[in-house]
């Protein structure tokens, strides 16, 4: 467009305008030329237009106080354009026949009341923005994929994709067609606004500026542009065209959310159009007034959004399983964000991620989970982690997610957990003797007892391995698909800790596959890897209440490895009670401490009790080793066991008990044969063997000593010359006949040892092994006797530490109430075991009774303490 400067130039586009003089034109003719120019821009014929002189026509106007003219005649003139421009291109791109149809579910705003004026304020939310689009004239909207390809790749089928594609195909380009129809007029006005604006600087600088102090309906040009587009076109009052913008803008989303191929330019242009158009309100500032998108297009897209997401979520939780649901609800997802990205508003995100997580997650969360077949249970059953991680990210979103995940988590533990303490509990029962087993003999029990019960003791280390490796599964599952989630941490925890303890044996189980991992020659692992079992192991002891007993067990199976000469190494035993002491803190390994000290102390003893027989010149029938303990560490009975050694042997002893009486004046030795050990040579017929049995096992070969070749000893006879207890004599004969190395000759042939049972010696025992090693009992859990014994020892232990906690506490308070002296005994006993209130209550009375405690004289439910 060309620009006559006349008398005054056009610089930089700066328009300097001479000052008012006169009038050289009428009012009438200033304004009909000014209309003139105006419907030129409109109609984009400005090539011989003079930006300088219409400007002076629309600055005269203002400066004769014709302003009003000017302004209600610019109104009306681009009212009038704008209504032809609808009936010329937008009302002829209506859709026509089935196209022409709203698609089900989109819910349209009100058509627009009749208003008796169309003054009404409208201004632009910001500058108005630009849209660099490439040309896409000729653009065709397809079909992505056909129907079978679609369903089979697990795309999205709608009603309409599984209809007449012919009819989707028309309805897309029927509504591309009106979208770029309005597309084009928007763009069309929106430049044409512009150079008016710069026409009617003058105007809008002083007249729009008075009158709108009393009249808000009175704008700058570029926002009366915005609103009159917004009144006469997008709410137009006489043709549907916001009815079929706001179908056709849908129907486009909803098929591209079926699979097809849209013009995403032609919507977006539409879309950023709603945005520029607002709906001003006094006292609001500009930023916060709701534009035509958020008032009027957003909420039909968000129920249109629901409704089609809702039909789609019942669809394929119909016919896919939890995993494929869970990668398509994602897809989606990562679908809407995209859109959002490329045409919507960054403010429909939050909202439209709401209305997804409700329709495609939260009403759905519970039956995701239960899926059978594919739910959560088979994600686990197969360590499914990727589709676990999915479906973690998935309920995370939403407010019930992560209890139901964590739920799920929890009964699936629990379930497995109870699997694995089936076998236990199914053996435990077999285990227990009956009323019957109760009234039977003596011997017969004790016979009993001295079965070493190796496939309890293989169940035992069974039940420690699954729950290990159950326990690990579930730490990679936490660490690769949970994302070390705190919750989820929280709820495997308690899970593990619920089953591990409904498994009352627990206890001795952890402490036995200890045992087991902590003795010398343990084949096929290394010291890393034992370490690494190991502290796994305190893992799963951290789920113990009964830590106490666990105690109990793991001191009797440590007095074995070192009385032994079992333990893998001092460091190694040092290592897992340093891992204990972590745990449970310094009083609860102090005697185990004291139990290795014993034997580092004892080896001293030793090697000094040598060097005094060398300094004597007296000789030894044989070498003899003493572990001496203290009573008050070890797991030892203050009783001395029964046993008649032979004189070699008692002499042995006394000279150790004349040397250490004289170190330790005052000290009371009680020998203990029953936990010692022996290295013995025999004479075979074959060969010499040396045989490493117990001291007990040595007891009973001497006695065949005196035996002629081929006599035999009956069970009674070696009782009586030993007079060693059923029990432990049952255990050392079966050791002898009945295990690998058969030494000893039994008759009848047969497991149990009965006490009518005839014994011989072996002369004839062959093995291509000159040292042989033959145990008593190897690893073995508890009989149902033992395990009541120590079930009554524990018990007895429990009330002496609810005492002593009761009086610390009392001790250090003085004054406490009922409540609040359990609670705290409760929670300071708690890293030992857990004491009910109950047994907290009896030991409080006991106290009272002793005179520990005494009752407040005011209140029954106070206690004081007493000196």
């Amino acid at each position: 467009m060309s620009v006559n400067s006349g008398r005054r130039t056009v610089r930089n586009g700066k328009l300097k305008v001479a000052k008012k003089v006169g009038l050289d034109l009428p009012i009438e003719e200033m304004w009909n030329r000014l209309s003139r120019a105006i419907g030129s821009i409109q109609n984009h014929d400005i090539g011989s237009l003079s930006y300088e002189e219409h400007y002076r026509y629309a600055y005269n106007l203002v400066l004769f106080d014709k302003g009003d003219l000017a302004y209600r005649g610019v109104r009306a003139q681009i009212v009038q354009h704008l209504m032809q421009q609808c009936a010329d291109i937008i009302v002829p791109a209506f859709p026509t026949g089935a196209a022409a149809t709203p698609t089900a579910g989109i819910i349209l705003p009100e058509q627009p009341k009749p208003a008796s004026s169309l003054r009404t304020s409208s201004l632009a939310k910001g500058k108005h923005v630009e849209t660099n689009r490439k040309e896409d004239s000729g653009s065709v909207v397809t079909i992505d994929k056909d129907v079978d390809e679609a369903a089979a790749n697990g795309v999205n089928v709608s009603t309409s994709q599984v209809g007449d594609r012919a009819d989707v195909i028309s309805r897309a380009q029927a509504g591309e067609r009106l979208l770029r129809a309005i597309r084009d007029i928007w763009e069309d006005h929106s430049s044409c606004m512009k150079r008016l604006r710069d026409v009617l600087k003058y105007l809008d600088r002083v007249y729009v500026k008075k009158a709108s102090q009393d009249d808000s309906s009175v704008v700058p040009t570029w926002d009366l542009g915005l609103h009159l587009f917004r009144d006469t076109v997008i709410r137009s009052q006489k043709y549907p065209i916001h009815t079929h913008l706001y179908t056709a803008l849908l129907t486009q989303i909803q098929l591209e959310r079926e699979g097809s191929v849209i013009n995403r330019s032609a919507l977006k242009s539409n879309i950023d159009m709603l945005l520029s158009l607002s709906y001003p309100e006094r006292g609001v500032e500009e930023k916060a007034w709701d534009t035509v998108y958020k008032r009027e297009f957003e909420p039909a897209f968000f129920a249109t959004s629901e409704e089609f997401y809702k039909a789609e979520a019942q669809r394929l939780l119909d016919g896919h399983d939890a995993a494929q649901y869970l990668r398509h609800v994602e897809r989606r997802f990562l679908e809407e964000e995209a859109r959002v990205a490329v045409y919507l508003s960054s403010t429909t995100h939050f909202e439209l991620s709401k209305t997804l997580e409700k329709c495609l997650l939260s009403a759905h969360l519970n039956k995701i989970i239960d899926m059978p077949g594919s739910g959560i249970v088979t994600m686990l059953d197969e360590d499914r982690r990727e589709d676990l991680a999915r479906m973690y990210r998935l309920f995370w979103r939403v407010t019930d997610g992560p209890t139901v995940m964590r739920l799920g988590l929890k009964r699936y533990i629990g379930a497995k957990g109870k699997e694995i303490n089936n076998p236990v509990s199914a053996g435990s029962k077999q285990a227990t003797p009956s009323k019957d087993d109760d009234a039977e003999a003596s011997e017969t029990k004790a016979a009993a007892n001295a079965a070493a019960s190796t496939p309890q003791a293989q169940m035992a280390l069974k039940w420690v391995e699954d729950v290990l490796a159950f326990k690990k599964k579930f730490d990679g599952i936490l660490r690769t698909s949970l994302r070390d989630d705190k919750g989820c941490e929280t709820a495997i925890n308690e899970a593990f800790e619920t089953f591990v303890n409904t498994n009352p044996r627990s206890p001795e189980f952890i402490s036995l596959f200890i045992d087991e991992n902590l003795k010398k020659g343990l084949k096929g692992k290394t010291e890393e890897e034992v370490e690494e079992v190991l502290r796994r192991t305190i893992t799963v002891f951290r789920f113990l209440h009964e830590k106490d007993v666990f105690e109990r067990y793991y001191k009797g199976h440590l007095a074995k490895r070192l009385l032994q000469g079992r333990s893998v190494s001092d460091d190694a035993e040092r290592g897992m009670m340093a891992k204990l002491k972590i745990e449970c803190g310094h009083g609860y390994v102090q005697k185990l401490q004291g139990m290795l000290n014993d034997m580092k102390v004892s080896d001293e003893t030793m090697l000094s009790f040598q060097e005094s027989l060398e300094r004597n010149k007296r000789d030894m029938p044989f070498d003899l080793g003493v572990s001496v303990l203290t009573s008050t560490y070890w797991p030892i009975s203050a009783q001395a066991p029964s046993c008649t050694m032979p004189a070699e042997m008692v002499s042995a002893r006394q000279a150790f008990e004349s040397f250490y009486q004289a170190r330790h004046s005052g000290r009371l030795l009680t020998w203990h044969p029953n936990h010692g050990t022996a290295d013995v040579r025999v004479q075979f017929k074959s060969r010499k063997h040396e045989l490493n049995v117990s001291t007990y096992g040595l007891v009973v070969l001497l006695l065949f000593e005196e035996v002629r070749n081929g006599s035999s000893l009956g069970y009674q006879d070696i009782q009586k010359s030993t007079t060693i207890a059923d029990g432990d004599l049952m255990r050392t004969l079966q050791s002898l006949a009945c295990a690998k190395y058969k030494i000893l000759i039994k008759e009848p042939k047969g497991r149990d040892i009965g006490k009518e049972d005839k014994f011989t010696f072996n002369d004839g025992f062959q093995c291509n092994l000159a040292r042989i090693k033959i145990a008593t009992i190897a690893a073995r859990v508890e009989t149902a006797t033992e395990r009541k014994e120590t079930t009554e020892k524990v018990e007895e232990e429990r009330k002496n530490q609810v005492e002593a906690c009761l009086v610390r506490v009392m001790k250090d308070r003085k004054t406490m109430t009922h409540n609040e002296l359990v609670n705290e005994v409760i929670r300071q006993l708690a890293a030992r075991f857990q004491p009910t209130p109950g047994l907290v209550k009896k030991r409080i009375e006991s106290l009272i009774d002793r005179e520990y405690l005494e009752r407040s004289e005011t209140s029954m439910n106070v206690y004081h303490y007493q000196a």
